[in-house]
């Protein structure tokens, strides 16, 4: 199983990205899905959650600006960032639950994908 994020770059202060990531492998189903970031320095805290179902929670400090939704028959998440802030500046993360052949039930991890917003 691997996850693949994509998306990022930089950005001025009030922009917008939008990140992907996608899930492949030999998979029976892949559960909640979420974006992690971490920015130098600091440790990794999460940005926010989807359920398989579509249900989904915010950190604070996104809420109103971040959204995270998913394509399930794609296998992908993504994170829409709008009103970007210099703060938000961080290595993206996504992280996926995965149901996989043979493995079984295993949180998996993508590599990151950098986001720099300039004042």
């Amino acid at each position: 199983v691997q996850l693949q994020a994509s998306g990022g770059g930089l950005v001025q202060a009030g922009g917008s990205l939008r990140l992907s990531c996608v899930v492949s492998g030999s998979i029976y189903e892949v559960n909640d899905m979420a974006w992690y970031r971490q920015a130098p320095g600091k440790q990794r805290e999460l940005v926010a959650t989807v359920t398989r179902g579509g249900t989904t929670n915010y950190a604070d400090y996104v809420k109103g600006r971040f959204t995270i939704s998913r394509d399930n028959a794609k296998k992908e998440v993504y994170l829409q960032m709008n009103s970007l802030k210099p703060e938000d500046t961080a290595v993206y993360y996504c992280k996926a639950n995965v149901d996989a052949v043979v493995v079984g039930l295993k949180d998996y991890w993508g590599r990151g994908t950098l986001v720099t917003v300039s004042s």
